[in-house]
């Protein structure tokens, strides 16, 4: 048994226990429960993520203090600030990780829904109008923008706007904190200016994601986010 049926069989039994309750949109439903399991299992990582952030922007006067030291060598300021998050065990890739080990789920519930899991029941069930192995492609050509499986995607987009919008603000506000990219004076660290101009944009790549992806990934997508902005908001409390 593979590992794809057996993730299927998981889904389908999760759909079975919710059908009482949401009917023809229970495996909608299964993969909605499903990533909030997974985002459960990962949370410890991300109250890691935190803390090693809050630990990164602690550094700050020290890496402005390097900064200046440094100013005339570029490359010997990038080996200081390696040294020092080495010495304080501060990782500056610390909060990738949970979103890394999310990964596998993700590229299981593609490959079921887009051919990969062909004879499994889960191609037949539905997102209210939408069905979850379908693409926004496939309901523009079904009914357009305002036809019923196109109001959910309109649904999924709004929710995810939302979303990166709060992701962007909040990746803005860290960017001009972030130890890691600030240096003395305002300066950022050489190597570094056009990452931090270009990553609160990449929130919005979410969009495109779930315009492309089979709707049941596009829920994982969803589903996720909003649970990461939930997350975020009760971990800086």
């Amino acid at each position: 048994m593979s590992v794809f049926s057996v993730f299927a069989h998981l889904v389908e039994q999760l759909a079975d226990l919710l059908t009482p309750f949401f009917h023809a949109s229970a495996a909608a439903a299964a993969i909605v429960l499903f990533t909030a399991l997974v985002r459960l299992l990962v949370h410890p990582l991300s109250r890691a993520a935190v803390r090693g952030q809050r630990a990164r922007a602690a550094l700050q006067p020290r890496i402005a203090e390097l900064s200046a030291k440094h100013a005339k060598d570029p490359g010997r300021l990038r080996e200081a600030v390696l040294e020092l998050h080495a010495e304080e065990k501060v990782s500056p890739l610390s909060g990738c990780l949970p979103g890394l080990l999310q990964l596998p789920a993700f590229f299981l519930l593609y490959h079921l829904f887009s051919g990969g899991g062909a004879g499994n029941g889960l191609l037949t069930h539905r997102l209210f109008a939408a069905p979850l192995d379908g693409r926004w492609a496939d309901a523009l050509a079904d009914g357009g923008v305002f036809g019923p499986a196109g109001l959910v995607y309109l649904g999924l987009f709004a929710l995810t706007a939302a979303v990166a919008t709060f992701n962007y603000r909040r990746t803005k506000r860290m960017g001009r904190t972030n130890p890691v990219t600030v240096a003395a004076e305002g300066e950022q660290l050489p190597g570094l200016g056009a990452v931090n101009q270009v990553m609160p944009f990449l929130s919005f790549l979410t969009l495109v994601t779930v315009a492309v992806v089979p709707l049941a990934a596009a829920l994982y997508i969803v589903t996720s986010t909003t649970w990461s902005v939930l997350e975020r908001a009760a971990l800086d409390r």
